[in-house]
């Protein structure tokens, strides 16, 4: 097993003697070949040549070199004298004994040779198995090669160029590969380097670009994403040309089809009988329109049905015109006319009673209680305001018992009215006279009968005629009594209690005058107020508990009652207030 192999003692690779470098002139040896432990190379003596090294042989391309192979140094013995007394001694392994001794010279040859080639890390092998024993051959590196990206329009690499010497660096190669030889190493094609920016045939250069046609290949196209977006801009301003003006023209003309408009579908069934629908629907049928034409004047004014039998109520000044000769016309909500004449009329209470004849269906509107009436309450104003028949509006109740006066258009005050009237902002107008006045439930409550005009009320040039949400209508209750009257008799009477009052009286309440009409005596014999002890000079402020202002309103308020009724004056006299009570007589009227 160990034929060949010297048995002394070897030093070990980990375990050498530290040795200073060579001096000036001192050529280093190079390790001797062994196989085995890894034995320190011997030095070389002064006669010995290094062998020269192999020169490499040039191969094809993508062929890998052969391997040098790797020349024995011959072993030189040396003396134990040789070594240095620095030397560390090296320890034994087993029972091996120690080798000769190292001259210093040969230490720092072995150092040297150790820097130069890599040692293993590994304990030697004894039975020289790879990867285990002595290191093989050493073979130069192939060069490092960067693959190169083909070049555009499919251009082919150069072909392979020769590569210098200086290609592969010496210090690359180990010392036994380091080539001698200057020969150009042929290089593979498909790793030459490409110059895009060469002249064409030159030494990684590209060649002639490559033609379809007459065109190359290499010349730039021209954009067609350009032309794209061009395009894209031309077809958006037409749209938005066109769009505009299909816009205009939708809107100034309506659009292009026929327009038809959402619209709810017809609803069936009445309103509710509370509201003004309901109310105007039950009441129009009972209301009428008169035209009145006779003594050189005519009129236009309303009235409403009270019976089957054809009497129809109104207002006095609307039939004044025709009560000695004269023309009445009734129209009736159907638009159906007839004939009517004169029943009875009161000047006083500015009523009057007409009949028509020959005339079915006759629908009388229902009477209320005007006494149960109260502010706020809603109602229905029915009429033919400046002569528009049928005409309805809404309001409430502003007020109650507000005394007014109405006419004294012939100036000797018989024609003259004192009504205790209920006051509404329904909208009442001329030819609203005579109307019904209907609460929530289409009942009558009152007769409108005047308003207040802006301006004061009064006629003529510049007056203002019209509603100014100031209307009077006379209680339902009152008018009510009067047309029984009239219907019955002809004439209607009139509650006095038998005094002259002095309308010039500016003083709060409503004074006795002294004397009479034609210097008769202000207080009638045996009259109610004789009976109760009335003076002349007397000054009446209340009637039963209520202020008086004034004469009218003494008038109004006693007129408000029936003959018959007890009343309670309250009076002063001599600065001391008293009561008298008595009981209304009565009076016929006009």
């Amino acid at each position: 097993m160990n034929d060949g192999k010297s048995t002394g003692q070897k030093p070990k690779w980990w375990s050498r003697p530290t040795s200073t470098r060579p001096e000036a002139g001192e050529i280093p040896e190079p390790p001797v070949a062994d196989e085995g432990d890894f034995t320190l190379a011997a030095p070389a003596t002064p006669d010995a040549q290094p062998a020269p090294a192999p020169t490499p042989v040039p191969q094809q391309a993508g062929a890998t070199e052969a391997p040098v192979e790797q020349q024995a140094v011959p072993e030189v013995k040396t003396e134990p004298q040789d070594l240095a007394p620095t030397e560390v001694p090296v320890e034994p392994r087993g029972q091996v004994p120690a080798g000769p001794p190292v001259e210093p010279q040969d230490q720092v040859t072995a150092q040297a040779q150790s820097h130069a080639q890599p040692q293993p890390l590994h304990e030697p092998d004894e039975y020289r198995t790879p990867p285990y024993g002595g290191p093989g051959p050493w073979a130069p590196a192939p060069p490092v090669q960067r693959p190169v990206a083909t070049p555009a329009h499919g251009v082919p690499a150069p072909p392979p160029q020769a590569v210098p010497p200086q290609a592969v660096p010496p210090q690359a190669l180990p010392p036994q590969a380091v080539p001698q030889s200057t020969a150009p190493v042929p290089q593979p094609a498909q790793w030459v380097q490409y110059d895009p920016w060469g002249a064409p045939g030159a030494a990684g250069a590209p060649a002639a670009p490559l033609t379809v046609g007459a065109e190359p290949l290499g010349k730039p196209r021209r954009s067609r994403r350009g032309l794209a977006l061009v395009g894209a801009l031309i077809f958006a301003l037409i749209t938005g040309v066109v769009g505009g003006a299909i816009g205009a023209y939708v809107e100034r003309n309506g659009g292009i089809t026929t327009v038809e408009l959402p619209q709810a579908d017809v609803e069936g069934g009445d309103r509710a009988p509370e509201s003004v629908a309901g109310i105007a629907a039950s009441a129009l049928p009972s209301v009428v329109t008169l035209h009145v034409s006779g003594a050189g004047s005519s009129g236009t004014g309303t009235g409403f049905v009270l019976d089957t039998q054809g009497h129809i109520l109104t207002n006095n000044h609307v039939v004044d015109a025709a009560a000695a000769s004269g023309d009445i016309s009734v129209t009736f909500s159907s638009g159906e006319t007839a004939s009517a004449k004169l029943v009875g009329k009161d000047s006083g209470y500015d009523l009057a009673v007409v009949k028509v004849t020959g005339v079915s269906g006759l629908k009388p509107l229902p009477l209320g209680n005007s006494d149960d009436v109260r502010v706020g309450d809603p109602v229905v104003a029915i009429g033919a305001p400046f002569d528009l028949q049928n005409t309805v509006t809404s309001g409430i109740i502003s007020a109650k018992e507000r005394p007014i006066t109405a006419g004294g258009e012939k100036g000797d005050g018989s024609d003259v009215s004192y009504v205790d009237a209920l006051q509404t902002d329904a909208p009442i107008n001329p030819g609203n006279s005579g109307g019904p006045l209907v609460d929530s439930k289409a009942r009558v409550i009152g007769i409108n009968s005047a308003i207040r005009a802006a301006g004061g009320g009064e006629s003529g040039e510049g007056a203002q005629s019209g509603s100014i949400g100031l209307g009077f209508a006379i209680p339902i209750n009152q008018g009510k009594r009067v047309a029984e009257e009239l219907i019955n008799t002809g004439k209607a009477t009139h509650p006095v209690i038998g005094v002259s009052l002095d309308m010039q009286f500016n003083g709060d309440g409503a004074r006795v005058g002294d004397k009479g009409k034609d210097g008769s005596a202000s207080i009638t014999p045996g009259g109610p107020a004789a009976k109760a002890g009335i003076r002349p000079g007397d000054v009446i402020t209340k009637v039963d508990g209520q202020r008086v202002h004034s004469g009218e309103e003494l008038i109004v308020k006693i007129r408000a009652h029936r003959p018959g009724d007890r009343l309670e004056l309250t009076l002063k006299r001599g600065g001391k207030e008293q009561t008298k009570t008595l009981t209304l007589g009565s009076s016929q009227g006009d």
